[in-house]
């Protein structure tokens, strides 16, 4: 027991005294923050038609909870998918594999792990929860029961089931992080489009959060006497009119029995799941297929060994081009991978051929472009994490020939994937498209390196591209980088000025690591 209790200790410490969880707790601290706008604020995040909720504590318990239950969901699994790996590149994972603890218990302690560090980012969403009720009071008074009871329920399971699929996918595509990043984003688009209608379809319901719209909407129509369902919007809605915002009195929803049950049999699921593929971990026993070849040294005796005179020898010609370190850095991105991702990609540029702009540009280019988050995530990580950094932070002027050849790199090929979209653009005369899409690739580029080289680590990078992307499918055009959406005027001119500072952020930044 004692081995078991360790782990999940010394895990859990290491997760949370890493930059990239105090950067995301950080993160999560400023969007929970706006899970409940303020009175006069001109967005909402749960709107039913034109009402949203008085801010009693029911409202506040109940929206909050939707919202981390989905929100911690959508960046909890590129938060915490890489324990094992980590295991792994620390050698830590031969020690465990000498140890009694069996295959269970050791990936049931990683699940446990997980879940205490999703968990603990729920606790501070919970606090702030209440502090901006406090804040925002309208006059209900305070029931904390109101606030534990959708967090319990709906909130805490779904943050265990995460913390098993995290687990899941590393045993099983350990190897091929892409297919982790890329699986769980369909996996939770389609888990966010299921749509149950009666109360045991309510428990297949992952996060948990459909039988409290079910019944946000249910109010509203016996509020507006209308027949069908009321339009409901989750997310940050920015209506025409916030003067036409009717309120009504939400006051929670009393969970059937079986509701509740379901959500124990989830954590139960999830416990099974972990036994199942505890048959197929490799315990660390990772062999790797080692050529050798048998070397026979042959001497001549009858040839003489010639003197070799260094004057004699041609000069070495020194090149401080930029080019040849160019070329080296887009090969390397161009060979990362498997090559079926490349089938993938040949497959979207076909798509950005034939569909119709509009559904190129608003949904299969940031889709293309996401495929490429294993080759962006450590674009300027990649020293670091295979321990040459000592040698590459030497080479001559490492900010204006490597520092800028990696960037340049990752520009091209990310333009070289969105140019059947730019070609197309650019037929039609639609130059301001054209304009926006590189200004895209070079924006999501210097995001990569910005947050690379500031939080030490890839994680931050893919969960702010994960939740960019799955923004930009779910037509939020706030967070349109590309412009696929319509925007106000000088849009461009912002998004030049967001690639300006990052990329001198990012300058600056390395060269501080630099001199140290």
């Amino acid at each position: 027991m004692k081995p078991f209790l360790t782990i999940i200790k010394s895990d859990y410490l290491q997760r949370t005294r890493s930059y990239a969880f105090l950067i995301t707790l950080c993160a999560s601290l400023a969007i929970s923050y706006t899970f409940v706008p303020e009175p006069n604020a001109k967005y909402s995040t749960i709107r039913i038609a034109d009402h949203v909720g008085y801010y009693n504590s029911a409202w506040f318990g109940y929206v909050t909870a939707i919202m981390t239950s989905i929100f911690l969901s959508l960046i909890g699994f590129y938060l915490i998918n890489s324990g094992i790996k980590k295991d792994i590149d620390t050698r830590v994972g031969q020690i465990v594999a000498a140890t009694p603890i069996s295959n269970f218990k050791y990936l049931f302690s990683k699940v446990l792990s997980n879940f205490m560090l999703l968990g603990t980012i729920v606790a501070i969403v919970f606090i702030m929860s209440i502090i901006l009720f406090i804040l925002y009071n309208d006059g209900f008074s305070f029931e904390l029961f109101q606030f534990i009871k959708p967090y319990l329920l709906i909130t805490m399971p779904s943050m265990f089931i995460i913390s098993v699929l995290a687990v899941v996918f590393e045993v099983f595509f350990g190897k091929y992080s892409v297919i982790q990043n890329i699986g769980f984003f369909f996996l939770f688009s389609v888990l966010m489009v299921f749509s149950p209608k009666t109360e045991a379809q309510h428990s297949l319901d992952l996060f948990g959060s459909k039988i409290v719209i079910e019944k946000l909407e249910e109010t509203v129509r016996d509020i507006t006497n209308a027949d069908q369902t009321a339009d409901l919007s989750i997310g940050y809605v920015v209506p025409d009119d916030m003067t036409a915002t009717k309120k009504f009195e939400f006051n929670g929803v009393e969970f059937p029995p079986l509701f509740i049950l379901s959500r124990f049999i989830w954590i139960l699921i999830g416990t099974i799941i972990i036994a199942i593929v505890s048959i197929f971990f490799h315990r660390f026993d990772r062999k790797e297929r080692i050529s050798i070849k048998r070397v026979v040294a042959v001497i001549d005796e009858k040839r003489s060994v010639k003197e070799v005179l260094l004057s004699s020898l041609p000069k070495a010609n020194i090149n401080y081009s930029i080019f040849p370190l160019l070329k080296t850095e887009f090969l390397m991105l161009f060979r990362k991978g498997n090559k079926w991702l490349w089938v993938m990609n040949g497959i979207g540029m076909v798509l950005l051929v034939v569909l119709p702009i509009k559904i190129s540009h608003q949904m299969i280019l940031p889709i293309v472009w996401f495929l490429q988050v294993g080759r962006l995530s450590d674009v300027m990580t990649k020293e670091t994490t295979h321990s040459v950094h000592y040698f590459a932070f030497t080479a001559f002027k490492p900010i204006s020939r490597l520092f800028t050849s990696q960037l340049v790199a990752a520009v091209i090929l990310m333009l070289l994937l969105a140019s059947p979209l730019v070609i197309r653009l650019g037929l039609v005369m639609n130059f301001t498209g054209v304009f926006a899409v590189i200004l895209g690739g070079v924006f999501i580029v210097m995001c990569a390196a910005l947050f690379g080289i500031v939080s030490k680590g890839k994680k931050l990078f893919e969960v702010l591209f994960f939740m960019v992307t799955y923004a930009n499918m779910n037509g939020i055009s706030f967070v349109d980088y590309f412009g696929g959406f319509e925007h106000r005027q000088f849009y461009l001119i912002q998004l030049l000025l967001l690639i300006l500072l990052f990329g001198m952020i990012s300058a600056f930044t390395r060269k501080l690591q630099l001199e140290k």
